[in-house]
């Protein structure tokens, strides 16, 4: 009868390993089918989105490719980002996936916000915007001057995370509403579409709000000398003239060399010169500049590089972008090794700088509000070469 007993176990076992190994080879199954809208080359994730309660969802047609571009010269050498870039280069309009629709109060009442932060930020990033939130990008009111701040992001392109942050932003939106996703790959490549679907939004959501930050989300910003800075503008503007100050970038066209991050071959632009800009690293307008940049944008067909392109909308309009030495998005070097860089006694006088650390952007903050800091009369700051 032992011998009866051991069989019975052994087929017991067979047969619960063999449910038990169908049911993980389905789940793995479906997990790792096929999405047809994310192929590594096409820029649409619909199919891995989840969205929010609250927002509203209104049919936007597929953005097909323009496979004619296949034709132009030289096609076949660029490299695979490039060429994805020219195939949908035509499409602006995309799913926004979470949404903060009342974040300037209805868009009538907008004109109460003084200041509008808006940080281009990946969806990984989520130290970064954390400790953005608990430093300069704090809502609140400085002066009696009104801050909101918000995230533009897209979709991850590594599928296998993107469903994974897409959840993370899920939740941070339920908790600060501070966060806008649209269902495009969040790339380099993409920064400009970025840039344009935000300007749709504020143009139907806080129109009226009358300076903007635009900037990422490794900067320190000091945005209580910002409030001071629009606050004492001369010409009495109170966001409703033009605006639109930063690092000046002047003189300067596209790399075409295949090695840089900036290459734009001549499939994208025969031009050998951009329109004067302002670094994208951080730069501060004012809400008529803003609508302005989205009504030009209506026209303008994208271009790689974000910060170029807001100079091509600015040029279009008959506006030019100016100079504020209190934004450095080169960053800053001492004019010695004697001299410690991470002295808040520079960062106290300054209105943005780019390139920190989450950890160095706490500390920094911590830093410029001691009470007890005392600082020379003068110090000389210089900008990275």
């Amino acid at each position: 009868m032992r011998w009866r007993h051991h069989i019975l176990e052994t087929f017991l076992l067979l047969v619960v390993g063999t449910f038990g190994l169908a049911f993980l080879l389905q789940g793995s199954t479906r997990t790792l089918q096929p999405n047809k809208l994310q192929t590594p080359k096409v820029i649409h994730s619909s199919n891995i989105i989840h969205h929010s309660s609250h927002v509203k969802l209104e049919p936007i047609p597929k953005c097909t490719e323009n496979t004619s571009v296949v034709k132009l010269n030289g096609f076949s050498d660029l490299p695979d980002h490039i060429k994805d870039f020219l195939r949908y280069r035509h499409c602006k309009k995309f799913r926004i996936i979470q949404d903060s629709p009342n974040k300037c109060g209805s868009s009538q009442d907008s004109n109460n916000i003084f200041l509008l932060l808006v940080i281009k930020s990946s969806p990984g990033n989520y130290e970064r915007r954390d400790i953005i939130r608990k430093t300069w990008g704090e809502e609140r009111v400085v002066e009696g001057a009104k801050i909101r701040l918000i995230f533009t992001s897209g979709v991850s392109p590594n599928r296998r995370d993107a469903m994974k942050l897409n959840k993370l932003l899920q939740m941070e939106n339920e908790q600060y509403r501070d966060i806008l996703q649209w269902d495009f790959y969040d790339t380099f490549f993409n920064l400009t579409l970025k840039q344009v679907l935000f300007y749709e939004w504020f143009e139907q959501n806080c129109p009226h709000a009358r300076f903007l930050l635009n900037g990422d989300d490794d900067v320190f910003a000091n945005t209580d000398n910002m409030v001071q800075y629009l606050s004492g503008l001369k010409e009495d503007n109170n966001g409703d003239k033009h605006l639109f100050v930063g690092t000046l970038i002047m003189n300067v066209g596209p790399i075409r060399e295949k090695w840089s991050k900036y290459y734009i071959p001549e499939q994208v632009t025969k031009s050998k010169s951009y329109p004067p800009y302002c670094g994208g690293g951080g730069l501060l307008m004012s809400c008529f500049t803003a609508r302005t940049v989205y009504k030009q944008s209506l026209n303008i067909e994208l271009f790689p590089i974000d910060d170029v392109y807001l100079g091509m909308c600015l040029e279009r309009a008959g506006l030019i972008p100016n100079s504020h030495m209190g934004i450095r998005t080169a960053g800053l070097h001492a004019p010695s090794s004697n001299v410690n860089v991470f002295d808040p006694c520079f960062y106290r006088e300054l209105l943005l700088v780019h390139r920190f650390v989450p950890y160095e952007t706490l500390l920094m903050w911590k830093a410029i509000h001691d009470p007890t800091i005392k600082c020379a009369i003068s110090l000389k700051i210089h900008i990275r070469v």
